[in-house]
């Protein structure tokens, strides 16, 4: 399997090519990461308000702790204590519930904005890619062999376009027929330099 093109112009084209796409991939990520960042700082507010709740239920609870061992009165004076500590404890459970929404928010927001410019990578770039280093091996490999350079004019004179092909030979096809070595040489010469290959 060839990864680039033999010569010079197809295979800078195609580094050219590839590093875009890499860089391309490399700030969607860097863009997605940067707006899942940027959405969790509005998780801020509801760590504050776990915080402050979480930490006034303590205490609310340890007020009326101590309120609950003075004699006589104390399990009366304890009631208002452990509701304001349940408030405050619903409190900090909504602080919990604020910070996981903009954690879901967040990831479905990056996720989203991965979605179009990885799609076009892995749908678009990446199947013509593969194809043509399919392509390109099995044309270099047809080249070695001389059955193999009869399918490669084949493939040339069905591909090329006709002015191309009839500078080889005005008759080009009725001297492909005849076997004629300078024509078949001619032509898989043509169809490898349109994979950007060296003919052997």
């Amino acid at each position: 399997m060839k990864i680039y093109a033999d010569r010079s112009p197809v295979a800078l084209r195609q580094l050219l090519t590839d590093l875009l796409v890499v860089a391309w991939v490399y700030g969607s990520i860097r863009g997605a990461l940067w707006l899942h960042d940027l959405v969790e700082k509005l998780a801020v507010p509801g760590q504050k308000l776990e915080g402050a709740g979480g930490g006034l239920a303590d205490n609310l609870a340890d007020a009326g702790g101590k309120v609950g061992r003075v004699p006589l009165v104390g399990d009366e004076l304890t009631a208002p204590f452990e509701r304001a500590a349940g408030a405050a404890r619903s409190l900090a459970e909504a602080g919990r519930d604020q910070q996981e929404l903009v954690d879901q928010l967040a990831l479905a927001l990056a996720v989203a904005v991965l979605i179009f410019p990885l799609g076009l990578v892995l749908f678009g770039w990446l199947p013509l890619r593969l194809r043509w280093m399919r392509r390109a091996g099995s044309a270099a490999a047809l080249a070695g062999v001389p059955a193999g350079r009869d399918l490669l004019a084949l493939r040339a004179l069905a591909n090329q376009p006709v002015g191309r092909l009839t500078r080889i030979a005005p008759d080009v096809a009725e001297a492909w027929r005849r076997g004629d070595a300078s024509t078949v040489d001619a032509l898989a010469r043509l169809e490898l330099r349109r994979l950007g290959l060296k003919s052997r």
